[in-house]
């Protein structure tokens, strides 16, 4: 499978539009993945513009980067233009205790869960996010803030923002009680050790 995160970066930096707080970001944690059939953003590529919710109990992540993009959408009701702004997130590999995702439309709701094993956390490399919510306690090692997007390279990845837009990155990163609301995860690697996946179609399952 190719690098999640090789394709270009889709995106025009729209800090007016971006609700994200510009300093210290608590920190994008990776979600789990429906990988797409390349492994990699493919110029065709479009997401719902429904969001999913996953937690953990704790993240630990190296290599990070943060940059804004636009996610193009088929969902033109709630977004007229065909896209939307997301915080773009990198993590060149990350492990994640106790993790949670959820997604629910109307009264079904989609559960998984996986990594409740302390010896076997769950394992991602080359982590590409897209998310609109975030929080948590987080931690950053070598923290980088105000860089220019387009010159990130703690991830791995080839390509990140556009030109002198703005840009953050650090060596590591550890969140704690992670909660996120995410429009889209790639990754290169995905292991979910001890996965459990239900369908529920009544009453309130989502992790948070």
């Amino acid at each position: 499978m190719e690098d999640a995160q090789s394709a270009p970066a889709y995106g025009r930096t729209n800090w007016r539009r971006f609700a994200v707080a510009v300093g210290v970001p608590t920190v994008v944690a990776g979600g789990l993945v429906l990988a797409l059939a390349e492994g990699a953003l493919a110029a065709n590529f479009t997401v719902s513009g429904k969001q999913f919710k996953l937690s953990a109990d704790t993240l630990v992540g190296n290599g990070f980067t943060q940059y804004t993009g636009e996610l193009p959408t088929n969902d033109k009701k709630n977004h007229p233009d065909g896209e939307i702004t997301a915080a773009m997130s990198g993590i060149n590999n990350a492990d994640l205790w106790n993790l949670c995702q959820s997604v629910a439309v109307g009264p079904v709701t989609l559960r998984i869960e996986a990594g409740k094993d302390q010896k076997n956390p769950v394992h991602a490399e080359n982590l590409l996010i897209g998310m609109s919510t975030l929080g948590g306690n987080a931690t950053f090692e070598d923290i980088q803030i105000g860089l220019d997007a387009a010159t990130l390279d703690r991830d791995g990845a080839d390509t990140h923002g556009d030109p002198l837009a703005f840009g953050q990155q650090a060596r590591k990163v550890t969140i704690k009680d992670l909660r996120q609301e995410a429009y889209y995860t790639s990754a290169s690697t995905f292991v979910l050790s001890g996965m459990s996946l239900k369908l529920h179609l009544s009453g309130d399952h989502e992790c948070y």
